[in-house]
Protein backbone atom coordinates (compact mmCIF):
# COMPACT_ATOMS: atom_id res chain seq x y z
CA UNK A 1 0.00 0.00 0.00
CA UNK A 2 1.01 3.55 -0.82
CA UNK A 3 0.38 6.38 0.43
CA UNK A 4 1.29 10.10 -0.98
CA UNK A 5 2.23 12.82 0.58
CA UNK A 6 0.37 16.01 1.04
CA UNK A 7 3.05 18.61 0.10
CA UNK A 8 2.40 22.13 -1.40
CA UNK A 9 3.57 21.93 -4.92
CA UNK A 10 5.50 24.90 -6.72
CA UNK A 11 2.66 27.10 -7.70
CA UNK A 12 0.01 25.55 -5.11
CA UNK A 13 -1.94 27.84 -3.32
CA UNK A 14 -2.42 27.20 0.34
CA UNK A 15 -5.18 24.46 0.72
CA UNK A 16 -5.64 23.18 -2.64
CA UNK A 17 -5.63 19.43 -3.34
CA UNK A 18 -2.42 17.80 -3.66
CA UNK A 19 -1.80 17.33 -7.06
CA UNK A 20 0.26 13.78 -7.97
CA UNK A 21 3.61 13.81 -9.15
CA UNK A 22 5.16 11.28 -11.71
CA UNK A 23 7.57 10.35 -9.26
CA UNK A 24 5.65 8.04 -7.53
CA UNK A 25 4.96 7.87 -3.34
CA UNK A 26 6.67 6.81 -0.63
CA UNK A 27 5.36 3.53 0.62
CA UNK A 28 3.66 3.27 4.01
CA UNK A 29 5.69 0.81 5.74
CA UNK A 30 6.04 1.59 9.12
CA UNK A 31 4.06 0.10 11.39
CA UNK A 32 2.50 1.45 15.13
CA UNK A 33 5.28 0.00 16.50
CA UNK A 34 7.53 1.58 14.79
CA UNK A 35 6.40 4.81 15.22
CA UNK A 36 5.26 4.23 18.93
CA UNK A 37 8.88 3.73 19.42
CA UNK A 38 10.11 6.54 17.67
CA UNK A 39 8.40 9.27 19.60
CA UNK A 40 9.09 7.86 22.78
CA UNK A 41 13.23 7.31 21.48
CA UNK A 42 13.01 10.66 19.37
CA UNK A 43 13.41 12.62 22.65
CA UNK A 44 16.51 10.52 23.77
CA UNK A 45 19.55 11.21 22.39
CA UNK A 46 23.00 10.77 23.29
CA UNK A 47 23.11 14.27 24.73
CA UNK A 48 20.85 13.27 27.69
CA UNK A 49 23.60 10.67 28.30
CA UNK A 50 26.69 12.68 28.38
CA UNK A 51 25.70 16.17 27.84
CA UNK A 52 23.71 16.16 31.34
CA UNK A 53 26.74 16.26 33.66
CA UNK A 54 28.04 19.75 32.60
CA UNK A 55 24.35 20.78 33.01
CA UNK A 56 24.29 19.89 36.36
CA UNK A 57 27.77 21.33 37.16
CA UNK A 58 27.40 24.62 36.16
CA UNK A 59 23.61 25.23 38.06
CA UNK A 60 23.13 21.87 40.19
CA UNK A 61 20.36 20.48 41.41
CA UNK A 62 18.12 24.08 39.86
CA UNK A 63 18.99 22.31 36.52
CA UNK A 64 15.55 20.31 37.06
CA UNK A 65 13.84 23.58 36.65
CA UNK A 66 16.40 23.88 33.02
CA UNK A 67 14.92 20.71 31.90
CA UNK A 68 11.40 21.39 32.92
CA UNK A 69 11.48 24.73 31.32
CA UNK A 70 12.71 23.15 27.68
CA UNK A 71 10.57 20.35 28.47
CA UNK A 72 7.41 22.57 28.53
CA UNK A 73 8.52 24.69 25.35
CA UNK A 74 8.77 21.09 23.50
CA UNK A 75 5.58 20.06 24.28
CA UNK A 76 3.50 23.17 23.40
CA UNK A 77 6.02 22.95 20.28
CA UNK A 78 4.99 19.42 19.27
CA UNK A 79 1.36 20.44 20.51
CA UNK A 80 1.34 22.91 17.04
CA UNK A 81 3.11 20.57 15.23
CA UNK A 82 0.47 17.70 16.41
CA UNK A 83 -2.32 20.03 15.14
CA UNK A 84 -0.83 20.17 11.60
CA UNK A 85 0.54 17.28 11.19
CA UNK A 86 -2.69 15.18 12.24
CA UNK A 87 -4.68 17.23 9.85
CA UNK A 88 -2.32 17.40 6.46
CA UNK A 89 0.44 14.28 7.38
CA UNK A 90 3.37 15.40 5.35
CA UNK A 91 6.93 13.69 4.96
CA UNK A 92 8.25 17.40 4.89
CA UNK A 93 5.93 18.50 8.24
CA UNK A 94 7.02 21.83 9.26
CA UNK A 95 9.06 22.79 6.19
CA UNK A 96 5.96 22.14 4.09
CA UNK A 97 3.33 23.89 6.44
CA UNK A 98 5.10 26.74 5.83
CA UNK A 99 5.73 26.48 2.22
CA UNK A 100 1.38 26.33 2.65
CA UNK A 101 0.92 29.16 5.50
CA UNK A 102 4.00 31.52 5.31
CA UNK A 103 5.58 31.21 1.57
CA UNK A 104 7.80 29.53 -0.41
CA UNK A 105 10.70 31.29 1.27
CA UNK A 106 10.02 30.28 4.43
CA UNK A 107 9.38 26.29 3.21
CA UNK A 108 12.48 26.50 1.33
CA UNK A 109 14.77 28.10 3.70
CA UNK A 110 13.55 26.38 7.65
CA UNK A 111 13.69 22.94 4.99
CA UNK A 112 17.19 23.44 3.97
CA UNK A 113 18.52 24.62 7.04
CA UNK A 114 17.17 21.47 9.05
CA UNK A 115 18.66 19.20 6.26
CA UNK A 116 21.84 21.11 7.48
CA UNK A 117 21.69 20.67 10.60
CA UNK A 118 21.05 16.85 10.32
CA UNK A 119 23.86 16.27 8.21
CA UNK A 120 25.94 17.68 10.37
CA UNK A 121 24.61 15.40 13.57
CA UNK A 122 25.67 12.55 11.06
CA UNK A 123 29.18 13.37 11.32
CA UNK A 124 29.08 14.31 15.61
CA UNK A 125 26.96 10.53 15.85
CA UNK A 126 29.00 8.85 13.38
CA UNK A 127 32.09 10.01 15.64
CA UNK A 128 31.05 9.59 19.04
CA UNK A 129 30.01 5.88 17.32
CA UNK A 130 33.52 5.37 16.51
CA UNK A 131 35.44 6.50 19.71
CA UNK A 132 33.22 3.83 21.89
CA UNK A 133 33.96 1.28 19.03
CA UNK A 134 37.64 1.79 18.82
CA UNK A 135 37.95 1.64 23.03
CA UNK A 136 36.03 -1.71 22.69
CA UNK A 137 38.23 -3.01 19.58
CA UNK A 138 41.29 -0.32 19.36
CA UNK A 139 43.24 -2.31 16.63
CA UNK A 140 40.52 -0.91 14.23
CA UNK A 141 40.93 2.89 13.41
CA UNK A 142 38.71 5.71 14.50
CA UNK A 143 37.66 6.66 10.81
CA UNK A 144 37.36 3.27 10.00
CA UNK A 145 34.82 2.33 12.61
CA UNK A 146 33.20 6.02 11.76
CA UNK A 147 33.13 4.60 7.79
CA UNK A 148 31.62 1.37 8.85
CA UNK A 149 28.68 2.66 10.87
CA UNK A 150 27.39 5.26 8.36
CA UNK A 151 28.48 2.23 5.42
CA UNK A 152 25.53 0.15 7.37
CA UNK A 153 22.83 2.53 8.25
CA UNK A 154 23.08 4.30 5.01
CA UNK A 155 22.53 0.37 3.71
CA UNK A 156 19.46 0.10 6.13
CA UNK A 157 17.83 3.40 4.88
CA UNK A 158 18.14 2.40 1.40
CA UNK A 159 16.53 -0.93 1.65
CA UNK A 160 13.09 0.04 2.97
CA UNK A 161 11.18 2.50 5.43
CA UNK A 162 10.32 -0.44 7.18
CA UNK A 163 13.89 -1.53 8.02
CA UNK A 164 14.46 1.81 8.91
CA UNK A 165 11.78 1.23 11.52
CA UNK A 166 12.72 -2.21 12.63
CA UNK A 167 16.30 -0.86 13.41
CA UNK A 168 14.65 2.25 15.40
CA UNK A 169 12.31 0.58 17.01
CA UNK A 170 15.37 -1.79 18.74
CA UNK A 171 17.53 0.72 19.35
CA UNK A 172 15.33 3.22 20.79
CA UNK A 173 14.06 0.23 22.84
CA UNK A 174 16.73 0.00 24.44
CA UNK A 175 16.93 3.24 25.29
CA UNK A 176 13.48 3.35 26.92
CA UNK A 177 14.28 0.16 28.62
CA UNK A 178 17.53 1.16 30.20
CA UNK A 179 16.32 4.61 31.46
CA UNK A 180 13.23 3.15 32.68
CA UNK A 181 15.40 0.62 34.51
CA UNK A 182 17.56 3.38 35.90
CA UNK A 183 14.61 5.73 37.33
CA UNK A 184 13.15 2.45 39.10
CA UNK A 185 16.43 1.07 40.29
CA UNK A 186 17.82 4.70 41.17
CA UNK A 187 13.98 5.42 43.15
CA UNK A 188 14.27 2.33 45.02
CA UNK A 189 17.91 2.87 46.10
CA UNK A 190 17.23 6.61 46.84
CA UNK A 191 14.60 5.72 49.43
CA UNK A 192 16.33 2.36 50.66
CA UNK A 193 14.29 -0.13 49.05
CA UNK A 194 16.93 -1.55 47.12
CA UNK A 195 18.31 -4.85 48.23
CA UNK A 196 22.33 -4.66 48.16
CA UNK A 197 22.54 -1.12 47.74
CA UNK A 198 26.05 -0.10 48.01
CA UNK A 199 24.81 3.32 49.20
CA UNK A 200 22.42 4.03 52.40
CA UNK A 201 19.21 5.87 52.03
CA UNK A 202 19.95 9.48 50.42
CA UNK A 203 16.19 10.74 50.13
CA UNK A 204 16.11 14.22 49.11
CA UNK A 205 18.54 14.89 50.89
CA UNK A 206 21.37 15.84 48.41
CA UNK A 207 18.78 18.48 46.87
CA UNK A 208 19.57 21.00 49.26
CA UNK A 209 22.82 20.06 51.51
CA UNK A 210 25.32 21.55 48.92
CA UNK A 211 24.54 25.21 49.27
CA UNK A 212 20.96 25.07 48.83
CA UNK A 213 18.85 24.21 45.63
CA UNK A 214 19.85 27.34 44.09
CA UNK A 215 24.06 27.13 44.77
CA UNK A 216 24.76 28.96 41.76
CA UNK A 217 22.02 31.23 42.13
CA UNK A 218 18.69 31.79 40.35
CA UNK A 219 20.41 33.04 36.84
CA UNK A 220 22.00 29.45 36.61
CA UNK A 221 18.08 28.24 35.42
CA UNK A 222 19.08 29.97 32.44
CA UNK A 223 22.94 28.98 31.51
CA UNK A 224 21.26 25.53 32.19
CA UNK A 225 18.73 26.05 29.58
CA UNK A 226 21.55 26.83 27.04
CA UNK A 227 23.16 23.71 27.92
CA UNK A 228 19.98 21.39 27.89
CA UNK A 229 17.92 22.68 25.13
CA UNK A 230 19.83 20.95 22.29
CA UNK A 231 19.46 17.32 23.73
CA UNK A 232 15.57 17.77 22.91
CA UNK A 233 16.16 18.25 19.31
CA UNK A 234 14.31 15.27 17.26
CA UNK A 235 11.03 14.82 19.01
CA UNK A 236 9.86 15.97 15.95
CA UNK A 237 11.06 13.12 13.59
CA UNK A 238 7.31 11.30 14.44
CA UNK A 239 5.65 13.88 12.37
CA UNK A 240 7.73 13.12 9.17
CA UNK A 241 7.78 9.32 9.65
CA UNK A 242 4.04 9.76 9.91
CA UNK A 243 3.53 10.28 6.28
CA UNK A 244 4.66 6.79 5.32
CA UNK A 245 2.55 4.64 7.85
CA UNK A 246 -0.84 3.83 7.30
CA UNK A 247 -2.83 5.36 9.75
CA UNK A 248 -0.60 9.23 10.15
CA UNK A 249 -3.12 10.79 11.80
CA UNK A 250 -3.24 8.09 14.89
CA UNK A 251 -0.04 8.13 14.57
CA UNK A 252 0.63 11.82 15.39
CA UNK A 253 -2.42 12.18 17.88
CA UNK A 254 -0.82 9.41 20.15
CA UNK A 255 2.57 11.13 19.83
CA UNK A 256 1.62 14.31 20.43
CA UNK A 257 -0.62 13.49 23.42
CA UNK A 258 2.40 11.11 25.03
CA UNK A 259 5.22 13.45 24.78
CA UNK A 260 4.42 15.25 28.27
CA UNK A 261 4.48 11.54 30.37
CA UNK A 262 8.14 11.38 27.75
CA UNK A 263 10.07 14.35 29.01
CA UNK A 264 8.56 13.94 32.90
CA UNK A 265 9.93 10.44 32.79
CA UNK A 266 12.78 10.36 30.40
CA UNK A 267 14.54 13.69 31.53
CA UNK A 268 13.27 15.24 34.98
CA UNK A 269 12.81 11.45 36.15
CA UNK A 270 16.20 10.62 35.06
CA UNK A 271 18.00 13.79 36.34
CA UNK A 272 16.51 13.41 39.69
CA UNK A 273 17.71 10.52 40.60
CA UNK A 274 20.89 11.73 39.90
CA UNK A 275 21.22 14.81 41.97
CA UNK A 276 19.81 12.38 44.62
CA UNK A 277 21.68 9.73 44.91
CA UNK A 278 25.21 11.60 45.22
CA UNK A 279 25.51 15.54 45.28
CA UNK A 280 25.77 17.49 42.81
CA UNK A 281 29.52 19.02 43.05
CA UNK A 282 30.63 15.50 43.46
CA UNK A 283 33.64 15.24 40.80
CA UNK A 284 32.51 11.94 39.84
CA UNK A 285 29.51 13.72 38.00
CA UNK A 286 32.08 15.31 35.69
CA UNK A 287 35.07 13.03 35.12
CA UNK A 288 32.44 9.48 34.63
CA UNK A 289 29.20 10.65 33.71
CA UNK A 290 26.26 11.83 35.61
CA UNK A 291 24.56 7.96 35.13
CA UNK A 292 27.61 6.04 35.48
CA UNK A 293 28.98 7.81 38.66
CA UNK A 294 25.24 7.42 40.38
CA UNK A 295 25.16 3.59 38.63
CA UNK A 296 28.30 3.27 40.96
CA UNK A 297 26.66 4.59 43.57
CA UNK A 298 24.19 1.97 43.39
CA UNK A 299 26.82 -0.77 43.83
CA UNK A 300 25.95 -1.53 39.81
CA UNK A 301 29.27 -3.81 38.90
CA UNK A 302 30.92 -2.55 34.86
CA UNK A 303 28.55 0.63 35.04
CA UNK A 304 31.08 2.46 32.86
CA UNK A 305 30.83 -0.27 30.12
CA UNK A 306 27.06 -0.85 31.09
CA UNK A 307 26.53 3.11 29.89
CA UNK A 308 29.33 3.08 27.08
CA UNK A 309 26.70 0.42 25.47
CA UNK A 310 23.49 2.28 26.10
CA UNK A 311 25.25 5.59 24.75
CA UNK A 312 26.36 3.78 21.39
CA UNK A 313 22.99 2.61 20.91
CA UNK A 314 21.68 5.81 21.69
CA UNK A 315 24.21 7.08 19.13
CA UNK A 316 23.00 4.76 16.42
CA UNK A 317 19.85 5.65 16.91
CA UNK A 318 20.35 9.22 16.30
CA UNK A 319 22.56 8.58 13.58
CA UNK A 320 19.39 6.26 11.95
CA UNK A 321 17.13 8.55 12.56
CA UNK A 322 19.35 11.50 11.77
CA UNK A 323 19.59 10.19 8.11
CA UNK A 324 16.21 9.05 7.92
CA UNK A 325 15.08 12.73 8.44
CA UNK A 326 17.60 14.31 6.15
CA UNK A 327 16.74 12.81 3.39
CA UNK A 328 13.01 12.68 3.93
CA UNK A 329 13.35 16.78 4.11
CA UNK A 330 15.22 16.96 1.06
CA UNK A 331 12.57 14.65 -0.50
CA UNK A 332 10.18 17.15 -0.02
CA UNK A 333 12.29 19.70 -1.00
CA UNK A 334 12.42 17.96 -4.28
CA UNK A 335 9.24 17.49 -4.58
CA UNK A 336 7.96 21.19 -3.99
CA UNK A 337 10.85 21.95 -6.62
CA UNK A 338 13.16 23.17 -3.98
CA UNK A 339 16.01 20.74 -4.65
CA UNK A 340 17.15 19.10 -7.50
CA UNK A 341 13.91 17.09 -8.57
CA UNK A 342 15.94 13.68 -8.68
CA UNK A 343 15.35 14.01 -5.01
CA UNK A 344 11.61 13.13 -5.11
CA UNK A 345 11.76 10.23 -6.93
CA UNK A 346 11.41 7.28 -5.36
CA UNK A 347 12.20 2.80 -6.26
CA UNK A 348 10.29 0.23 -6.40
CA UNK A 349 10.39 0.36 -2.66
CA UNK A 350 9.54 3.63 -2.58
CA UNK A 351 12.91 4.78 -0.87
CA UNK A 352 14.20 8.10 -2.43
CA UNK A 353 17.48 7.12 -2.74
CA UNK A 354 19.30 9.95 -4.67
CA UNK A 355 17.89 12.04 -1.23
CA UNK A 356 19.58 9.80 0.94
CA UNK A 357 22.78 9.30 -0.82
CA UNK A 358 23.16 12.90 -1.21
CA UNK A 359 22.46 13.74 2.47
CA UNK A 360 25.02 10.63 3.13
CA UNK A 361 27.52 12.03 1.61
CA UNK A 362 27.58 15.00 2.86
CA UNK A 363 27.88 13.66 5.85
CA UNK A 364 30.62 11.68 4.82
CA UNK A 365 32.07 15.42 4.08
CA UNK A 366 31.44 16.63 7.47
CA UNK A 367 33.00 13.39 9.31
CA UNK A 368 36.21 14.08 6.86
CA UNK A 369 36.11 17.95 8.42
CA UNK A 370 36.15 16.61 11.84
CA UNK A 371 39.10 14.49 11.53
CA UNK A 372 41.02 17.00 9.24
CA UNK A 373 40.10 20.19 10.96
CA UNK A 374 38.42 19.54 13.93
CA UNK A 375 38.72 23.01 15.78
CA UNK A 376 38.74 25.39 12.52
CA UNK A 377 36.04 23.70 9.37
CA UNK A 378 34.14 21.25 11.64
CA UNK A 379 33.67 24.19 14.68
CA UNK A 380 32.24 26.35 12.56
CA UNK A 381 29.92 23.47 10.54
CA UNK A 382 29.18 22.95 14.64
CA UNK A 383 28.49 26.47 15.98
CA UNK A 384 26.53 27.72 12.52
CA UNK A 385 24.07 25.18 13.01
CA UNK A 386 24.00 25.11 16.59
CA UNK A 387 20.63 27.52 16.92
CA UNK A 388 19.08 25.79 14.12
CA UNK A 389 16.45 23.76 16.44
CA UNK A 390 15.24 27.16 17.86
CA UNK A 391 14.66 28.25 14.70
CA UNK A 392 12.80 25.68 13.50
CA UNK A 393 10.41 25.83 16.46
CA UNK A 394 10.00 29.69 15.74
CA UNK A 395 8.65 28.62 12.16
CA UNK A 396 6.03 26.11 13.43
CA UNK A 397 4.94 28.56 15.76
CA UNK A 398 4.60 31.22 13.21
CA UNK A 399 3.41 28.46 10.83
CA UNK A 400 0.61 27.23 13.16
CA UNK A 401 -0.59 30.61 14.02
CA UNK A 402 -1.67 30.95 10.13
CA UNK A 403 -2.54 27.18 9.44
CA UNK A 404 -5.12 27.04 11.71
CA UNK A 405 -6.96 29.26 9.80
CA UNK A 406 -6.42 27.19 6.72
CA UNK A 407 -7.08 23.75 8.06
CA UNK A 408 -10.83 25.16 9.39
CA UNK A 409 -11.32 27.19 6.07
CA UNK A 410 -10.45 23.57 4.00
CA UNK A 411 -10.84 20.87 5.89
CA UNK A 412 -11.92 21.54 9.65
CA UNK A 413 -12.79 17.70 9.95
CA UNK A 414 -9.23 17.06 9.72
CA UNK A 415 -8.97 19.67 12.91
CA UNK A 416 -8.29 16.52 15.51
CA UNK A 417 -5.54 17.43 17.40
CA UNK A 418 -5.72 21.18 18.65
CA UNK A 419 -3.14 23.73 19.78
CA UNK A 420 -4.34 24.86 23.78
CA UNK A 421 -5.36 28.23 24.83
CA UNK A 422 -4.91 29.45 20.95
CA UNK A 423 -3.72 31.65 19.97
CA UNK A 424 -1.76 32.74 23.42
CA UNK A 425 -0.26 30.02 24.55
CA UNK A 426 1.13 30.00 20.58
CA UNK A 427 2.79 33.95 21.26
CA UNK A 428 3.82 32.68 25.04
CA UNK A 429 5.89 29.88 23.28
CA UNK A 430 7.21 32.49 20.71
CA UNK A 431 8.28 34.55 23.49
CA UNK A 432 10.10 32.03 25.31
CA UNK A 433 12.16 30.57 22.35
CA UNK A 434 12.60 34.16 21.57
CA UNK A 435 14.07 35.29 25.08
CA UNK A 436 16.23 32.07 24.59
CA UNK A 437 18.00 33.70 21.92
CA UNK A 438 18.39 36.78 23.12
CA UNK A 439 19.61 35.50 26.34
CA UNK A 440 22.10 33.06 24.38
CA UNK A 441 23.70 36.56 22.76
CA UNK A 442 24.65 37.81 26.46
CA UNK A 443 26.38 34.09 26.80
CA UNK A 444 29.92 33.75 25.61
CA UNK A 445 29.95 30.40 25.07
CA UNK A 446 26.80 30.44 23.00
CA UNK A 447 26.80 33.95 21.07
CA UNK A 448 29.20 32.67 18.21
CA UNK A 449 26.48 29.93 17.38
CA UNK A 450 23.85 32.29 17.59
CA UNK A 451 25.53 35.13 15.14
CA UNK A 452 26.96 32.13 12.93
CA UNK A 453 22.99 30.42 13.36
CA UNK A 454 21.70 33.78 12.07
CA UNK A 455 24.39 34.49 9.25
CA UNK A 456 23.63 30.76 7.51
CA UNK A 457 20.03 31.82 7.81
CA UNK A 458 20.39 34.83 6.66
CA UNK A 459 22.38 33.24 3.40
CA UNK A 460 19.46 30.67 3.18
CA UNK A 461 16.76 32.79 3.51
CA UNK A 462 18.89 35.52 0.69
CA UNK A 463 19.18 32.44 -2.07
CA UNK A 464 15.09 32.33 -1.52
CA UNK A 465 13.92 35.78 -1.66
CA UNK A 466 16.36 35.46 -5.19
CA UNK A 467 15.11 32.16 -6.59
CA UNK A 468 11.54 34.22 -6.04
CA UNK A 469 12.33 36.88 -7.68
CA UNK A 470 13.83 35.41 -10.32
CA UNK A 471 11.21 33.59 -10.93
CA UNK A 472 8.21 36.26 -11.10
CA UNK A 473 10.56 37.42 -13.35
CA UNK A 474 10.75 35.03 -15.99
CA UNK A 475 6.93 34.45 -15.55
CA UNK A 476 6.02 37.78 -16.58
CA UNK A 477 8.24 37.48 -19.23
Amino acid sequence: MTSQTTLAKPGQEPGEPDRPDSSGGLQAGLKNRHLSMIAIGGVIGAGLFVGSSAGIAAAGPAILLSYAMVGLMVVLVMRMLGEMAAARPSSGSFSAYADQALGRWAGFSIGWLYWFFWVVVLAVEATAGAKILESWIPGVPQWAWALIVMVVLTATNLVSVGSYGEFEFWFAGIKVVAIGAFVVVGFLAVFGFLPGADNEASGLAHLTDSGGFFPEGPGAILTGVLMVVFSFMGSEIVTLAAGESSDPQRAVSKATNSVIWRIAVFYLGSIFVVLTLLPWNDPSIVEKGSYVAALDVIGIPHAGQVMDFIVLTAVLSCLNSGLYTASRMAFSLGERGDAPRSFAKVNKRGVPQAAILSSVVFGFVAVFFNYQWPDTVFQFLLNSSGAVALFVWLVICFTQLRMRGIILRETPGKLVVRMWLFPYLTWATIAMISFVLVYMLTDDAAREQVVLSLLVAALVVGISLFREMRGRKAAAE
